[in-house]
């Protein structure tokens, strides 16, 4: 990795913690490892178009890849703060904005960064 290249590093850390948060949640799969480089590969040409958005990118990976499980496979991740009602997913806040992390909207609470679900 090109460390002196801000949208590579972007696009490598992102990888890796959505990586890393799929793997805590048992669903690292190849099928499912495919859609992150896909999702990595379209904010690529997004940062590319707009150079500012370099910090939102582990954020959009994110969106992107919980969106393309939902289609293929489900809810993801689930929350695991409500034990009550319908099982739901967490979402990451902010929607566009650094920092980005999983949280449950219906408890109204932060339940981890991007990356550090366990």
């Amino acid at each position: 990795m090109d460390d002196s290249n801000p949208l590579e590093k972007a696009l490598h850390t992102a990888r890796a913690l959505v990586l890393a948060d799929l793997a805590a949640r048992a669903v690292a799969e190849a099928t499912v490892v495919s859609m992150v480089e896909d999702a990595v590969a379209h904010r690529r040409w997004w940062v590319e178009q707009w150079p500012e958005g370099v910090a939102y990118v582990a954020g959009l990976v994110a969106q992107d890849v919980q969106d393309a499980l939902l289609e293929k496979h489900g809810r993801w991740p689930l929350c695991p703060v409500c034990d009550a009602g319908e099982p739901h997913a967490l979402e990451v806040e902010p929607e566009l904005g650094p920092d980005p992390h999983w949280v449950c909207t219906k408890a109204g609470v932060v339940v981890a960064p991007i990356g550090g679900l366990r």
